[in-house]
């Protein structure tokens, strides 16, 4: 059996990248290892500490888990910090979802949730504003952990479904570079009467922002941020192990 075959994969991004100086990094598997373990030796194993906080959120295999999670060879482990609400996309009879570094169209989303059976049709689209909190914006950056983001998306839609009597739905978030003026993220809904299409799209923009891993990068005159926030997130990250006794 390969060294390889012995290890876990832990991945870091957005502002977690930035500090630990490399995407990811492989750890060797031991018996009884936990997410918290595996964390702690990919802290010490990366050219720098990413001192992720207490705000980050873990994620084993594509799912959040918390850090006592028992992890074995073959894992992957993501370090998810807040996120702001890859490409790939997920197609059926009844739902759209694209997450693309292209330019995105309303026209045939919008257009795909407009059915003869639905009286109702909402698209959202969320823009790149040159403002914001007093700076002027340049433009703004989107990076994405896949599949995971297009799977949770499809979960929210699933969510949605369960809230509403709704028709057809399509989502699409871009990645990489999103200029001013540029549409970053459309949410089409189609359902027989307006409140339920109006209601599930605003949920969906609330739910996106809390369980999807998507993060925004935002450039301006002086300087650059990642923003974004993970609401009810409260795991504490162990600290890398010591090298002294």
């Amino acid at each position: 059996m390969s060294t390889n075959d012995q290890q876990i994969e832990v991945l870091f991004f957005a502002v977690l990248h930035e500090r630990a100086g490399t995407r990811s990094v492989k750890i060797s598997a031991t018996a009884g290892m936990t997410v918290d373990d595996a964390v702690v030796a990919a802290r010490s194993a990366a050219p720098s500490d990413p001192k992720p906080g207490t705000s980050v959120m873990l994620a084993l295999n594509g799912e959040y888990v918390k850090g006592d999670q028992s992890v074995k060879a073959g894992d992957e482990i993501a370090l998810i910090p807040p996120v702001s609400g890859g490409s790939g996309d997920i197609k059926t009879d009844s739902d759209w979802v694209f997450v693309t570094p292209d330019s995105l169209d309303d026209a045939p989303l919008t257009e795909f949730v407009r059915t003869g059976a639905d009286g109702a049709a909402v698209t959202f689209l969320g823009n790149t504003r040159d403002n914001n909190q007093g700076r002027v914006v340049d433009y703004l950056t989107y990076e994405a952990y896949q599949p995971m983001a297009e799977n949770k998306i499809a979960e929210i839609i699933g969510e949605m479904r369960s809230k509403w009597e709704l028709g057809k739905i399509a989502i699409a978030h871009r990645t990489g570079r999103v200029d001013i003026g540029e549409t970053s993220m459309i949410v089409a809904v189609g359902s027989a009467h307006r409140r339920p299409a109006f209601e599930s799209a605003l949920y969906f923009v609330d739910r996106l922002k809390e369980i999807v891993p998507i993060w925004k990068k935002e450039i301006f005159e002086g300087g650059e941020v990642w923003i974004g926030e993970t609401p009810g997130a409260n795991n504490e990250i162990p600290p890398p192990a010591s090298s002294g006794d």
